[in-house]
């Protein structure tokens, strides 16, 4: 990914539509970081999960939020399929217009309230979006948007970190170090965790361009939120819960899971 694409004349072009923005962090709006991301998030077993899934479901109008750079979004973009990418970072969205099949997907700059009404059969939260919300009240508002957007019996999908599985305490520069080749030239990242208070994990990324020597260092926040209070505010929003798995290879999910994958459906 990253090299850009040629299109005819005739091939109409990508649609970007506006919406309100959300606080963002810098990895999704610093250019040099954007260009890092599907190198650093490449084609993985959660993209084969979701793919089968949306196949599975026979969903023909897909909406994906948070999608990023869109490399999921095109992929799901085939045949007949009406599909929808909605980020809030323009950036991000700059990057997927620029990339292969990018006129496939309607762009939309904005958060889950730029969702609307489309009777949506399939909503995906993918890459753990669903953490970056760090209050309740944002949760129970995008879960209530989400709910308007799909169609009666439509689905919503995601995973979120299990906190039972403590994974932050695997993040520091030692376990995370990693060496990419970018279009910047090398570039070395790792991670190190500044705080976990309150279901919050307060956490450091590097990202050290070598060629120039400098650091770009990027603060974030991620909430963890258990298995409990995933459903109970999935319940609250009207969704019954139709599968939880605990990885990408569909096991289930229990206590000791790294991670927890839901499967939602619309009342």
């Amino acid at each position: 990914m990253g090299a850009d694409c040629e299109r005819t004349a005739v091939s109409p072009p990508p649609m970007l539509y506006l919406a309100t923005m959300t606080k963002l962090d810098r990895h999704y709006t610093d250019p040099r970081l954007v260009d890092l991301y599907d190198i650093e998030n490449p084609h993985g077993p959660d993209f084969d999960f979701y793919l089968a899934l949306a196949a599975a479901l026979l969903a023909q109008r897909i909406l994906d939020l948070g999608c990023g750079t869109g490399l999921l979004t095109r992929q799901l973009a085939v045949g007949e399929r009406e599909v929808t990418g909605v980020d809030p970072a323009a950036a991000m969205l700059a990057y997927a217009l620029h990339q292969p099949d990018a006129e496939r997907v309607k762009w939309i700059k904005g958060d889950s309230s730029a969702l609307g009404t489309p009777a949506a059969d399939l909503v995906l939260m993918t890459s753990n979006v669903a953490q970056v919300f760090l209050d309740d009240d944002a949760w129970a508002t995008t879960l209530r948007h989400i709910h308007a957007a799909l169609r009666p019996g439509g689905h919503l999908a995601f995973e979120s970190r299990n906190p039972a599985d403590r994974g932050w305490e695997q993040w520091n520069p030692e376990t995370t170090l990693a060496q990419l080749e970018t279009p910047h030239g090398p570039v070395e990242t790792w991670l190190e965790v500044a705080g976990v208070e309150n279901g919050r994990v307060y956490f450091i990324g590097h990202n050290l361009f070598k060629n120039i020597g400098e650091d770009v260092v990027v603060t974030s926040t991620l909430r963890y939120r258990s298995h409990d209070e995933i459903s109970a505010s999935l319940h609250e929003a009207g969704f019954t819960i139709a599968q939880v798995y605990g990885d990408w290879e569909r096991e289930p999910f229990n206590n000791t899971s790294r991670m927890m994958i839901f499967i939602a459906r619309r009342g």
